[in-house]
C-alpha cells in the first residue's frame, strides 16, 4: 500500500445547518436544544474523510481511531456550522489532523483526530472472524 498522495496540510470540509434533530436531547447528550457534541465530532470526522478520502489507494479507507476535542461555545438551531480538518503528518497507516469547527459567529470546537488506513476486505474478515467466535 502506497499512501505517497497523503501530505501535511491536506484539507477537508464539510458544514451544516442545525437542526432540531442535531440538538443534544435529540441525541441524548443533554437537554439544551444546541448543536450536540457527538454531532460536532461527526462533523470532524467528515472533514477529516474529505480531505484524504479521494486520495486513497482502491479497496482502502481510514477507520476513526483517536478525537481529542473541545466544545467551547453553543450553537443555536438555525446557525451553520463548518468544520475543516486539515493534515498534520502521516506514520506510517496512521493520518494526525487538526479540526476546527466554526458557527456564524465564533469558534465552537477544536482538537485533533487520527485515522488509521486500512485494507477494507481484510478489515471485513476481520470483523467477521469476530462474530463466528
Amino acid at each position: 500500500m502506497h499512501l505517497d498522495a497523503l501530505t501535511p496540510g491536506l484539507t477537508g470540509r464539510t458544514e451544516l445547518v442545525v437542526g432540531e434533530e442535531h440538538t443534544a436531547p435529540r441525541v441524548g447528550s443533554g437537554k439544551v436544544h444546541v448543536l450536540a457534541t457527538p454531532v460536532m465530532i461527526n462533523l470532524f470526522e467528515a472533514a477529516a474523510l474529505d480531505a484524504i478520502e479521494q486520495l486513497l489507494p482502491p479497496g482502502y479507507q481510514s477507520l476513526g481511531t483517536i478525537l481529542n476535542v473541545r466544545h467551547i461555545a453553543a450553537t443555536p438551531v438555525g446557525m451553520r456550522v463548518v468544520a475543516v480538518a486539515r493534515t498534520l503528518r502521516i506514520e506510517g497507516r496512521t493520518v494526525f489532523f487538526s479540526v476546527e469547527a466554526h458557527d456564524e459567529k465564533e469558534l465552537i470546537g477544536d482538537g485533533t483526530h487520527e485515522r488509521v488506513v486500512v485494507n477494507v476486505e481484510k478489515f471485513d474478515q476481520r470483523v467477521k472472524r469476530k462474530l463466528a467466535t
